[in-house]
């Protein structure tokens, strides 16, 4: 049976917490034909000694994650690539999933892997809730595996986003190929959670959605399909989930409904210097 090589592409910055058990997960896939890359962005802790432990394939990039990314597919030599975050878990069979669905439909040069969340606290429960209603929606799941070769067509993520870039390079992959999906797991780790870092995490990406509107027109983030509105839709079309357990439930949506709002206030305060500059013009 033929096994393609599959490169397993890693981002880290001063992730010492997250990354062992990321790698373990990667180690000890069932797929036996992987190879492993670590781009670290130039880390202060000693991210870049555990990487060194794993695979001599470590390479330092930067600014943003979408660089890194890019630069470790450049490093592949891999038929598939598989980009995973430093504070992701894979179950065991991911990649042999991914390998089957690309044998099974090799029209799918991109795979969509589902994502749980785990972590410590209050707060990492209501993420752990948010994401168990994305699972099957294809407007709000990124894909992760990608046939090298279509990746290296689309140009891989957009470097001038820091913020939505795993929507935009699916988006951009679905004009040009359909989209699988696989059942195994990704395993998020959101650790303890704070709910003013989230918030303000939140303020800090959406400075972004205006580059990633501007490339993706025909939106706004109220109208699109992976945006507040549609969200909060989703979450109250299954009312036994959302209030199964009430608190819960409630922590959910008031720490979403904080999400958003910063979300907006950063998203129009990215759009009112180019306003001015138009009105100047």
């Amino acid at each position: 049976m033929d096994q393609p090589l599959v490169s397993m592409i890693v981002t880290t910055k001063n992730n010492h917490a997250t990354l062992p058990a990321c790698l373990d997960s990667i180690r000890w896939q069932s797929y036996p034909h992987t190879e492993l890359i670590v781009v670290d962005n130039y880390s202060a802790d000693d991210t870049k000694t555990i990487a060194l432990g794993y695979t001599g394939r470590v390479f330092e990039k930067g600014p943003e994650r979408s660089t890194q990314r890019n630069f470790g597919v450049q490093q592949a030599r891999g038929t598939y690539v598989l980009i995973i975050d430093s504070d992701m878990e894979l179950a065991e069979d991911v990649v042999v999933a991914c390998v089957a669905h690309a044998a099974a439909e090799p029209a799918a040069g991109a795979i969509i892997i589902p994502e749980e969340s785990f972590g410590r606290g209050f707060w990492a429960q209501c993420k752990r809730l948010e994401r168990s209603f994305y699972v099957g929606q294809d407007a709000i799941e990124a894909a992760r595996f990608f046939d090298r070769q279509l990746y290296e067509q689309l140009g891989g993520y957009d470097e001038g986003l820091t913020g939505g870039e795993d929507w935009d390079l699916t988006r951009r992959a679905r004009r040009l190929t359909s989209i699988g999906r696989v059942a195994p797991f990704i395993r998020h780790n959101e650790g303890r959670p704070r709910f003013t870092r989230t918030v303000r995490k939140m303020y800090y990406y959406s400075h972004a959605a205006t580059a990633f509107f501007g490339r993706n027109p025909g939106g706004t983030p109220l109208t699109d399909p992976s945006g507040p509105l549609a969200r909060y839709k989703l979450f109250f079309s299954r009312p036994g989930r959302l209030f199964r357990n009430p608190l819960l439930g409630l922590g959910m949506l008031t720490l979403k409904t904080a999400e958003y709002a910063a979300g907006g206030l950063g998203y129009y305060q990215a759009r009112r210097p180019a306003t001015r500059g138009g009105n100047d013009a």
